[in-house]
């Protein structure tokens, strides 16, 4: 277990553990839109999925903590990575100079930050239905409808999802550079993966609560 922390404690350690967990939430977040795309099916289709999932309880709870031990060492390995950065230059820069990168880049620290509110809000809001108005075990279609239908509830699912475009626009990207996957000739293509997961995940899930918001469901 020696060579596990050595190789964690080291910059690309930490930097291939958030490629590692990255895949795995990218492709959480992928079959997560797909189930809650079933919202426009109608209550039947969503409740039936949402039963199908409690009625698997060794499936679900494998699922929910390796989501949730990525989630973790994605946040530390982000946090580490961050600290070292800061340790090397603790004293700062005289002149800030803006070096040559994406938005999604620049913004990737405070949309992770964003990211996780929202993530611990979410599982109390629709999952767990702590500071969900009026929570229900056995309909999680309502509960979309309910918990969605509150204008300010609705703008922050919005807003967490444009977080997570970026999110998922950078860490695609980046992902393949870390894990030795990059060659000029795949360069376009990693571009263009980055792109469509990024757009297609964080529209899907957006077009939720706007549906909600402006009565095209429910």
């Amino acid at each position: 277990m020696g060579w596990i922390r050595s190789f964690y404690r080291s910059t690309v350690g930490k930097k291939i553990v958030m490629a590692l967990t990255g895949i795995i939430g990218v492709g959480f977040v992928t079959g997560h839109m797909l189930g809650n795309l079933l919202v426009f099916s109608g209550p039947e289709a969503m409740n039936k999925y949402a039963e199908f999932l409690k009625s698997n309880a060794a499936f679900l709870w494998t699922l929910r903590l390796t989501l949730l031990a990525a989630v973790g060492l994605h946040v530390h390995a982000a946090w580490s990575l961050t600290m070292l950065a800061r340790a090397a230059r603790p004293a700062g820069y005289d002149r800030q100079v803006t070096q040559i990168s994406t938005f999604s880049a620049r913004s990737l620290r405070i949309g992770g930050v964003i990211l996780l509110v929202f993530l611990i809000f979410h599982l109390l809001h629709l999952t767990v239905g702590n500071v969900h108005p009026a929570f229900s075990p056995t309909d999680a279609y309502g509960n979309v409808m309910i918990g969605l239908s509150v204008p300010a509830v609705a703008a922050f699912y919005v807003l967490a999802m444009a977080a997570l475009a970026l999110h998922l626009h950078h860490g695609v990207w980046s992902l393949f550079q870390t894990l030795g996957w990059n060659h000029p000739h795949i360069n376009p293509l990693r571009r263009r993966l980055a792109v469509l997961l990024a757009i297609v995940i964080a529209t899907g899930f957006a077009t939720i609560p706007l549906a909600v918001a402006f009565g095209l469901v429910g």
